[in-house]
């Protein structure tokens, strides 16, 4: 069996994002949406730029996320500029917890913010957002499953923070995200965020990973959002970020 914590030959992940992307396509229409209509955004956290390099050069991958702000930053400043010369535009989406004094950052270098959730973090946004004259894109991370350690606004509190960021930060927000808890059923956290989406006119779903994107595309997923299955298992990390 192959050792998939960073495999020896980068081709392996080319092959196995161009599988995923066929899977992809072939789900969306099994469940009669478009192909098109699902975006994938490969997960390339922890990752260096030459494990990543493949996937776009050959595999012509455009979308990334990444979960660390400093960690990001070099890397697709590298790749960025690599891609430049083949003239593609990489679109990245930061997929991690923000800090508030990352906002400046994250604004500057992400294309997608799909973590907004809290007061503090819309407000640092709404202020470099101004300052900088970026906007990017902007989701609401809604905690589906309560889980006291993870971030997320609670799904009772949806309504009231989209309007917050709305009303009182200026925000446009285009849609929402979730991680369902492990070792739960995923539907039913799909079904509520795309219920609280609707109810708010937001068109955007960023939800399915890995081992669930198949129920994610099922239940009107824009976006999903897969690493392990592309570029394999990650190393542990030897020292905290």
């Amino acid at each position: 069996m192959t050792d998939l914590a960073h495999p020896a030959d980068p081709l392996d992940a080319v092959a196995r994002l161009e599988a995923l992307r066929a899977a992809i396509a072939r789900r969306a229409r099994d469940c009669g949406r478009a192909p098109e209509a699902v975006r994938l955004v490969a997960v390339s956290k922890t990752f260096s730029a030459d494990e990543v390099w493949p996937t776009i050069a050959i595999g012509g991958q455009t979308v990334f996320g990444e979960n660390r702000v400093q960690e990001a930053i070099p890397k697709w400043r590298d790749l960025r500029a690599r891609a430049a010369e083949l003239g593609t535009t990489i679109e990245l989406h930061l997929i991690g917890p923000l800090q508030s004094n990352k906002a400046r950052e994250a604004v500057e270098h992400f294309d997608v913010i799909e973590t907004v959730d809290r007061e503090k973090i819309a407000s640092a946004l709404a202020h470099e957002i101004q300052r900088l004259g970026k906007h990017p894109r902007l989701l609401v991370e809604v905690n589906t499953g309560a889980e006291p350690q993870k971030a997320g606004i609670l799904p009772e509190e949806a309504d009231a923070f989209l309007a917050l960021c709305r009303d009182t930060y200026g925000l446009t927000i285009d849609g929402l995200m979730a991680i369902p808890p492990v070792g739960e059923q995923a539907s039913p956290h799909f079904a509520l965020l795309g219920v609280i989406a609707k109810r708010n006119g937001l068109n955007e779903l960023s939800m399915g990973m890995s081992a669930d994107w198949p129920l994610a595309v099922q239940l009107g997923a824009t976006a999903v959002r897969v690493g392990s299955a592309i570029f394999g298992g990650r190393a542990p990390r030897q020292t905290p970020v």
